[in-house]
């Protein structure tokens, strides 16, 4: 494959819906354009505060957390699908594939492959960032790209990004564990995400 058949999954986090939602906008706007096989892999947003807020109040296990916050993830991806006909859900490597076969752009459901999987954590340390970059590990020649509502300096490494909580504690582990091409994306950099899914 040359690179710019490459997969690149794009995790959206969802502080992109917040405000006037112009930011998620423009990020579905640039996913639906690609022209590279793209995969979106959704934040939790405003289902995983409420998941939060009930591990807080209920004092439940973080294994449980982890996966009410999948599920949280999950809805997400349903909404985003239904705001772009070019998305498709999925939940595992056959559906992606499938998807790109009929020329959609898949939104993973997370839930069926990350539920008990061995090679991350199954606590707060590992969220959405973390699991794009897991997605990217398993689909092999992939890259992937984190969009942000927040500032983003980018000339920051992985663990200086999960410092400064822009990113999550796993995130930089399982990047260097992958060897991956990363980049993390951050306000205003919108142009810069439809660019790089453009064909080079």
């Amino acid at each position: 494959m040359s690179s710019s058949d490459a997969i690149v999954v794009v995790k959206l986090g969802g502080s992109l819906a917040e405000d006037d939602g112009q930011r998620l906008a423009t990020a579905l706007s640039a996913v639906t354009a690609a022209q590279r096989p793209c995969v979106v892999v959704p934040g939790g947003g405003t289902f995983a505060d409420a998941v939060r807020a009930a591990y807080q109040r209920h004092g439940v296990s973080q294994a449980t957390a982890h996966r009410m916050a999948l599920l949280a993830m999950q809805q997400t991806g349903l909404l985003l699908a239904d705001m772009a006909p070019r998305l498709q859900p999925a939940e595992d490597v056959a559906e992606i594939a499938q998807a790109f076969d009929a020329d959609r752009v898949p939104v993973w459901m997370p839930y069926r492959l990350a539920a008990d999987d061995p090679q991350i954590t199954h606590d707060w340390r590992t969220t959405s960032d973390a699991l794009a970059a897991r997605l990217a590990e398993r689909l092999g020649n992939a890259e992937v790209v984190l969009v942000k509502s927040c500032a983003v300096d980018p000339d920051a490494g992985p663990q200086a990004l999960a410092d400064a909580g822009i990113v999550d504690a796993a995130f930089p582990e399982i990047v260097a564990r992958a060897g991956l091409k990363w980049r993390v994306l951050g306000a205003g950099d919108g142009d810069v995400l439809a660019k790089l899914l453009r064909d080079s």
